[in-house]
């Protein structure tokens, strides 16, 4: 008998991550499929909802995921993890070397510099920044992986998701397509563009956001403060 392991941003506290280290293959079907044959890996299962697989390399980023809401179901050797669209994640398991839960606590959420919350709070107050016609509709949007730093609507009335740093790099490219693969599930979002806001951008990251649909936007923080710049001034 199978068990069924519901992965929801709606479990009770405390939330609990669990590390299994196993000898395993992995299909993947759903737009795609793909195939990862026998190999020791680390599986990540979150109480936010995503069951990831990772190898010894790529520094964080998986080889292949299922993000929220998602079910895990556990039959013998066999981890079926499937979300509401039918896309599932097959893990088969021929040895599991170690297998540990651990509750992690309240988390507290990311703090930000100073720069880089007053840069957020600047781009809410003056949103036309992004273009004429956009109207902000909430500071650190909700999602059951984080907040988005703000959530718009262009002229159009469409979804825009902005991620905002102080230097933009490519982690932060990559934070913001996983806020655009999940808010672009919900029908009452969709579809979202991502707008990548930084005072500098490096070559890497705009290049990878540009390839991605993302549109770049370097922002002058002593502008966005109303601070004329005085660099052409004579005194």
């Amino acid at each position: 008998m199978g068990s069924t392991h519901p992965v929801s941003p709606t479990l009770s506290y405390p939330p609990r991550v669990r590390l299994v280290i196993a000898r395993c293959q992995v299909d993947y079907a759903g737009r795609l499929t793909a195939h990862l044959p026998m190999a020791t890996r680390l599986l990540l299962v979150k109480s936010d909802g995503s069951v990831s697989v990772h190898s010894d390399d790529r520094a964080y980023k998986p080889l292949n995921w299922m993000s929220p809401p998602c079910w895990l179901i556990e039959d013998g050797k066999i981890w079926i993890v499937e979300n509401k669209q039918g896309e599932k994640l097959v893990i088969s398991i021929e040895e599991v070397f170690h297998d540990y839960s651990q509750a992690l606590g309240a988390e507290p959420g990311l703090q930000k510099d100073g720069v880089e919350a007053h840069l957020q709070e600047l781009l809410a107050e003056h949103i036309k920044t992004l273009g004429d016609g956009y109207t902000l509709v909430r500071r650190e949007f909700p999602t059951a992986i984080g907040p988005v730093d703000i959530m718009a609507r262009d002229a159009d009335g469409k979804s825009v998701a902005v991620e905002i740093k102080r230097r933009g790099e490519i982690d932060g490219v990559e934070q913001l397509t996983r806020y655009l693969e999940l808010l672009n599930r919900d029908p009452l979002l969709a579809p979202v563009q991502g707008v990548f806001a930084a005072q500098i951008i490096k070559p890497q990251a705009r290049t990878l956001a540009e390839d991605r649909g993302i549109r770049c936007l370097t922002l002058d923080y002593d502008e966005l403060r109303g601070i004329e710049s005085d660099e052409f001034r004579l005194f």
